[in-house]
């Protein structure tokens, strides 16, 4: 990365650390709910523990690891308020950490973001800057911001205080619910499937994780096998949270602790995301229901298994419904 990185968070988070993290993000999230549904069971065969996090602050899991990031931080750091580039959830993390500690946030987001997040941001009180829908622009658009403002830039996912902070939801499933057979997260730049694995191999070792992917963002299934950042060889995707490729940091632990990572379609995914709203009656956006997606349509692998499967969040623009 061209910009300077806050100089915490230097080893792959521990037990401990995540402990710690858990504790100190506590007051400002929620323990969210784990729901099962017995229609959704019959018609995967397996028997599923739906972590919540549709129902964490700002509508999804990248709270735990905004607010981990931004209370970790020396007074030196916060001086000058923080920045990030993202298409929407960590940008509200972000936002809602920084009010938590009264700072301003300098929120890089692609003009083609969902409204509905930009509104969010802004509601949070953050200062929201646009800019075109790729990497180099958000990029560069983030070092514009640091030049001017002389603001810490906290990173969606390769900062492993954001690391552990993700790795806090599975933490609660696992204290609440036991062991299990297999978790489940979706993959985009690997923060919660790398908080996930790292959880699950401290507190319940013989759990396979297993990754989704939309096969329209299918970058972290070639990284995963080269052991190199790899792009997606083309993009085009309803589930616009999981655009991002991996960081170095998430796909180090992601080698070391995820079994497997599964591709799904479009149709599946809007299949999957129309089953949850209809027969648990809950709002889940599109990234949300790639993990489901990828059960049903590997049924036979995970028959009579109990599965674990993070609902990353709801923040879903309810004019554009994809049904």
């Amino acid at each position: 990365m061209p910009y300077s990185l806050p100089k915490f968070g230097k080893m792959i988070p521990t037990l401990s650390v995540i402990t710690a993290a858990h504790d100190r993000i506590r007051p400002h999230i929620h323990h969210t709910p784990t729901l099962t549904c017995q229609t959704l069971n019959r018609i995967s065969g397996a028997d599923i523990y739906f972590k919540c996090e549709n129902f964490q602050k700002i509508g999804a899991f990248k709270a735990r690891g905004g607010v981990n990031a931004v209370l970790s931080l020396t007074p030196e750091e916060l001086q000058n308020g923080v920045t990030t580039h993202s298409s929407g959830n960590h940008a509200q993390a972000l936002a809602y950490a920084a009010g938590l500690v009264g700072i301003k946030a300098y929120i890089v987001m692609p003009r083609t973001a969902p409204q509905v997040k930009k509104d969010a941001v802004r509601g949070y009180g953050a200062e929201v800057i646009e800019c075109e829908p790729t990497l180099e622009a958000r990029e560069s658009t983030v070092e514009q911001v640091i030049a001017e403002h002389g603001a810490t830039m906290i990173h969606p996912f390769n900062d492993y205080n954001v690391i552990a902070g993700q790795a806090t939801a599975t933490k609660e499933l696992i204290e609440d619910h036991g062991l299990f057979d297999i978790i489940m997260a979706p993959v985009g730049g690997g923060g919660l499937l790398s908080g996930t694995a790292l959880s699950a191999h401290y507190l319940s070792p013989k759990t396979d994780i297993i990754a989704a992917e939309p096969e329209g963002a299918a970058d972290a299934v070639l990284s995963f096998k080269t052991g190199h950042i790899e792009k997606a060889p083309y993009i085009d995707t309803i589930a616009d949270g999981l655009l991002t490729n991996l960081g170095l940091k998430t796909l180090e632990i992601i080698r070391l602790h995820v079994k497997d990572i599964l591709l799904v379609s479009d149709p599946e995914i809007i299949e999957a995301m129309r089953l949850i709203w209809e027969r648990m009656k809950i709002i889940i956006e599109p990234s949300c229901a790639v993990p489901f997606a990828a059960l049903l349509r590997n049924k036979e692998r995970f028959a009579g298994k109990k599965v674990g499967i993070i609902l990353t969040g709801g923040n879903v623009d309810l004019g554009k419904l994809p049904f």
